[in-house]
């Protein structure tokens, strides 16, 4: 199974003052903090290798979480520094600890998903990077692409427009060459890379069905607390 890179440097303004003692990745859901629920999902899809970008309260995450290995899990670590850098600029620095292909997963995301088939998925298309992708229909958040014949045709976070059905489920598959270009240490948005890949028509997609839950708003934070506290009691 390829690495998976969580994002999880960003500074949560939308959680305040929530946010302002804790990252948001240790925001407590069910009883733990919101983290340790990604990384037992993922330990039990056969994930071994976690890479952890980290930028504001980063010693805190690292010392909640340590080397992983309390989930069966290698976690390594790579911090933005002084400069908060991005997504993008985030995963450019990590690229040394991922390899030449791996997962990326938001920090605020539970995605309830076969890892294994996204990342088969990603290899039958030939294609520098994978998005998942689920029929939102503006349900969830606003919907921001278009989807056809397996192929993300346009993603668009800054200037969605009608056409658009789909929303970003929150995972992806890249190949550290889609970012050939971008300097390391230099800050961007990694949905400007999807964006500029859909452009080209180089990235693929994969539609899922079951819906994501996130903690990046309160009402996110509501809803990812009751579906774990159903799981946890079936």
């Amino acid at each position: 199974m390829m690495s998976v890179a969580i994002l999880v440097g960003g500074l949560a303004t939308r959680l305040r003052p929530l946010t302002n003692s804790i990252p948001k990745a240790l925001v407590p859901v069910a009883g733990k903090p919101f983290l340790l629920h990604q990384l037992e999902y993922l330990c039990s899809q056969d994930v071994c290798h976690v890479v952890l970008c980290t930028g504001y309260r980063a010693g805190e995450i690292e010392e909640v979480v340590g080397n992983g290995s309390a989930w069966g899990l290698k976690v390594e670590y790579s911090e933005d520094g002084e400069t908060l850098l991005g997504t993008g600029g985030a995963i450019v620095k990590a690229l040394p600890l991922l390899g030449p292909e791996f997962f990326v997963l938001y920090g605020d995301s539970f995605l309830p998903v076969s890892f294994a088939e996204v990342g088969s998925q990603w290899r039958r298309s030939k294609q520098p990077a994978l998005m998942t992708i689920y029929r939102n229909e503006g349900q969830w958040d606003v919907s921001n692409v278009c989807f056809e014949s397996s192929i993300v045709t346009e993603y668009n976070k800054e200037e969605p427009h009608p056409e658009m059905n789909f929303i970003d489920y929150g995972l992806g598959v890249l190949s550290a060459e889609a970012f050939a270009g971008h300097r390391d240490s230099t800050p961007f948005d990694l949905a400007d890379l999807y964006h500029d890949l859909s452009l080209d028509g180089k990235l693929a997609g994969m539609e899922v069905y079951e819906r994501f839950y996130e903690i990046g708003s309160p009402q996110g934070l509501a809803q990812a607390e009751a579906y774990f506290d159903q799981i946890d009691r079936q």
